[in-house]
């Protein structure tokens, strides 16, 4: 079960309050090409994230100085790379068709559980590490905060997520904990699995679906407890009402911020906070056109090109990567990853050098 801890949180809303006391700050043009359909198309990844954001084989440190150096704005792409590429289970399981809102309410997350980098720390942002990596159930990273119980290979004490198959589970390394594209995969996954459980164990309908999820991620339990339970007002219901903010303020695309507890926000903390979500209806229909769980089963190894040729370009490909002169889908990452190891480095490059000169 993942128990949050707090007081990390307390000094990064400070901290975020104090650099708006100082500083103004200005809104940004969208990265994104604004005659595109975001309904249909969603915003295109801009910033041209791949399936990491960082060299697989990169220290930690160096994993942490890079997610760390990300803006406001950078921090928000990255979510929105994520969510179009699993628009249809998202929209999906959370009932929701307007992708603008799913944006929101994951800004709300982000800024619940982070300030979305706002406080200057980017994507890097660690909490209830102390027992060391892993440890704890609640140690968790990124601008989610996504807990190492989303991971595979977690301690087999803590509650299995594998109930989400049509997203892969990354193995919990640090290489994987600490990149935030991958950060950000799997609280997406994390909050899909909690979405099941509250639909299939607990019964839950309408909002209630999305809200129960939202505890569900925050405390390991899907339950509902009752509207007068305290619980609900200081983080699923803070976290939609942060979310209509960025909505209805028009600050989905740029640098500005929000913050728990912010002033500005009290106007959407009134009355059934949950009504501009909409009355979708959340489903556990069958995904069809979602990736596989491991996608390597299917496709061939070292085809990294994705041309059905494993050829010397494969190489290029791969070589290419790893210089960060181009990104790779999630599919070429895992036809890339010739140890299956989860990460895709130097030692997949040698290893597809030898199997083409077999």
């Amino acid at each position: 079960m993942k128990r949050r801890l707090f007081s990390a949180m307390g000094s990064i809303v400070l901290a975020g309050m104090m650099l708006l006391q100082n500083i103004t700050v200005f809104a940004s043009e969208p990265l994104h090409d604004t005659s595109r359909n975001v309904q249909t198309e969603g915003v295109g990844n801009p910033c041209n994230y791949g399936e990491r954001n960082t060299p697989a084989d990169a220290s930690t440190a160096e994993i942490r100085a890079i997610n760390h150096a990300m803006s406001v704005q950078q921090v928000k792409y990255a979510l929105y790379k994520e969510i179009d590429e699993h628009w249809s289970l998202i929209s999906t399981r959370l009932g929701q068709t307007d992708r603008e809102k799913v944006y929101a309410l994951f800004l709300g997350i982000g800024t619940r559980e982070s300030t979305l980098g706002g406080n200057g720390d980017g994507a890097d942002i660690e909490t209830a590490f102390a027992e060391g990596f892993g440890v704890s159930s609640a140690h968790a990273y990124g601008t989610l905060q996504t807990a190492v119980t989303a991971f595979a290979d977690a301690d087999p004490l803590f509650m299995k997520e594998e109930d989400v198959p049509e997203m892969y589970q990354y193995s919990l390394t640090e290489s994987n904990f600490y990149d935030a594209i991958i950060s950000d995969h799997m609280g997406i996954r994390k909050i899909m699995h909690f979405v099941c459980v509250g639909m299939r164990e607990e019964g839950l309908e309408g909002y209630q679906v999305v809200r129960g999820a939202l505890k569900g991620f925050n405390t390991g339990w899907a339950t509902y407890t009752g509207d007068n339970d305290g619980y609900y007002k200081n983080y699923p219901d803070e976290i939609i009402s942060l979310a209509r903010w960025y909505y209805e303020q028009g600050h989905l695309y740029d640098e500005v911020f929000t913050w728990t507890g912010d002033q500005r926000v009290d106007e959407y903390r009134q009355g059934n906070v949950w009504e501009w979500w909409g009355d979708g209806i959340p489903s556990l229909a069958e995904i069809s056109d979602e990736e596989p769980t491991n996608p390597i089963v299917i496709n061939t190894k070292g085809d990294v090109n994705l041309d059905n040729a494993v050829t010397v370009l494969d190489i290029i490909a791969l070589q290419r990567y790893l210089l960060k002169l181009d990104t790779f889908t999630e599919e070429q990452f895992h036809r890339a990853d010739m140890d299956e190891n989860s990460t895709a480095n130097v030692i997949d490059l040698a290893l597809l050098k030898k199997s083409l000169m077999k």
